[in-house]
This record gives C-alpha cells, sequence and structure tokens, in this order.
C-alpha cells in the first residue's frame, strides 16, 4: 500500500482512527438538513464500507466510521450520485449549522435554511488559522447555542410601542424575560429600557391589543467557541435588519482574522490578543 498522505485526507474530511487504514468520513450537512434519498444513501455506504452504523455529532453533522482508505475513492463515488458531499477538518470554515427557522418553528424570527446555504456558498472550506464554525439559531430559545460558534447569528425582534394601542394591561411586563418594560397601570405610563432589552419578542406577540409591534432582524455574537477553553461569543454591533449586513460582518470578521490570526489560534484569541475593539470599529464601518 502508498505512503497515506494523513494531512490531505483530514482537509478532506476523513479523519484517522486508531484502526490502521481506517477513518471516520466526515459529511458535508448544510443547516442540519439532508433529504430522504440522501439519507438512504449514506445508510447503504455505511452497510457496504463501514460496520452498518454512523455517528451523529454535535453539529449536525454526520460521521461513517471505519471506511478503508483504499475504498475512499468509491464511497466518495457512490456519495456525490445521491448529492452527498464530503465535509471538512482542519483550519477551515467548517459546513454551517442552523435550526428550521420560520419555515417551521413558530418562534423563529429569522429564516434560517436559506441562510445557511448563503453562508455556505460564500465561505466552507476558507482556509483560515484555525478552525472557524458559524452557527444560526431562529430565536432566542437559541436552540444552536449561537455564542458557542466564531459566528453566531440569531434571530431577534426589536419591539415598537404605540401608547395610542395601550390598554395598560401590564402583561407586557409580565413576560418580559429581563423586566426591561414597566407599566404604571394608575398613571397610564409604560417605561421602556432598550438597554435591557433581549430581543425576545414576548412583550410583541403577548400584547392583546397590537400595542407592541416587532422589527424582527440578526443578533451577531463574535469569537465563541467551546472546547478546551470556553468563550461566549462577543456582542459587538446592535442588532441588524437586512442580510445583506450580516454578510458584510462576517466578511469583515474573517478578514480580521484572516489579516492578525496567528496559526492554531482560534478566533476568540485572535480577538482578545488584538484588542475586540478594532474589530467592533471593522464590523460597525462594515454595516453601515
Amino acid at each position: 500500500m502508498a505512503e497515506i498522505d494523513y494531512g490531505t485526507l483530514k482537509k478532506g474530511g476523513f479523519m484517522r482512527q486508531i484502526q490502521e487504514g481506517k477513518f471516520s468520513m466526515r459529511l458535508k450537512v448544510i443547516g442540519g438538513q439532508l433529504t430522504a434519498l440522501q439519507i438512504q444513501k449514506i445508510g447503504e455506504v455505511a452497510g457496504k464500507y463501514g460496520k452498518g452504523y454512523i455517528h451523529l455529532t454535535s453539529r449536525q453533522g454526520v460521521e461513517v466510521p471505519f471506511i478503508d482508505v483504499r475504498d475512499i475513492e468509491a464511497v466518495k463515488n457512490e456519495l456525490a450520485a445521491a448529492g452527498v458531499k464530503i465535509g471538512v477538518c482542519g483550519p477551515r470554515v467548517r459546513t454551517v449549522t442552523a435550526c428550521q427557522g420560520t419555515a417551521v418553528c413558530p418562534s423563529a424570527a429569522i429564516e434560517t435554511t436559506g441562510l445557511a446555504e448563503e453562508l455556505d456558498q460564500r465561505y466552507f472550506g476558507r482556509e483560515l488559522p484555525h478552525k472557524f464554525k458559524i452557527g444560526i439559531t431562529g430565536c432566542k430559545n437559541n436552540c444552536l447555542k449561537a455564542e458557542e460558534n466564531d459566528l453566531g447569528v440569531k434571530g431577534g425582534v426589536f419591539p415598537e410601542w404605540k401608547k395610542s394601542a395601550c390598554t395598560w394591561c401590564g402583561l407586557c411586563e409580565a413576560v418580559c424575560p429581563p423586566k426591561a418594560v414597566k407599566v404604571d397601570k394608575e398613571k397610564q405610563e409604560l417605561l421602556f429600557e432598550e438597554k435591557s432589552c433581549v430581543y425576545c419578542g414576548k412583550c410583541v406577540k403577548s400584547c392583546p391589543s397590537g400595542a407592541w409591534e416587532g422589527k424582527n432582524g440578526y443578533i451577531l455574537s463574535f469569537g465563541g467557541m467551546f472546547g478546551n477553553d470556553i468563550k461566549e461569543g462577543l456582542r459587538l454591533i446592535p442588532l441588524v435588519f437586512r442580510k445583506d449586513q450580516v454578510f458584510k460582518a462576517a466578511d469583515a470578521a474573517i478578514r480580521f482574522y484572516e489579516a492578525n490570526g496567528r496559526g492554531s489560534e482560534r478566533f476568540a484569541k485572535t480577538i482578545a490578543r488584538v484588542g475586540q475593539e478594532e474589530l467592533k470599529k471593522q464590523l460597525e464601518e462594515a454595516v453601515q
């Protein structure tokens, strides 16, 4: 057998196992979605070339272990026939994860599947100082844990209040998690502390009179990671309302990482070393 190029195989989604000549194959799953045909083909491949099972990763990924190095090309060809692509490993942009968003979930504030596909098309496999993960979650319930990602995208609702429609029932105050709303029923006054708002939209959804209206947008976080070191992604810019602003912010963040990151240094550590104010400045300029 010819000498195995483990580096190239890892870059192409084949991770070395402890068993000699065996690899766990990582597949490309965008936004956590596969077709029934793709799932069927993956199962066939796992049975034919692996040990008859697959492994579901924590990031919506599918891995097929026990692929023999001699079968790799045949496996890739069979999967390609069903539109299944191989993922990536190592220092580059990984597959984008996403919840089901407004297409399915009544809590969601943003569409997620199409956004995941667009972000994947723009960045997947791009070489960077270290791995770079992007995660999208549709609302403040945060099913995809956006802040654990190098770039996190979360749906949010910016609330706007119309006094003329208010009945002073106080329900908005009762449901507000951070207590950003205070209602004085006797004086018929309402105080909204925007700086405390988490953009969950509960005031909008619960209002029986339509006094609260919401504008859906994107909450972005930067530099999250969850591993040997745990860092929560930073909120460096306010809620943005257009998809192109998400792309502009992502472009700016990745350019910052490319320009300043050192080899094997995660994005969070680059931000800490260079300074979050510099990244914030570049993000603000990008989304204006």
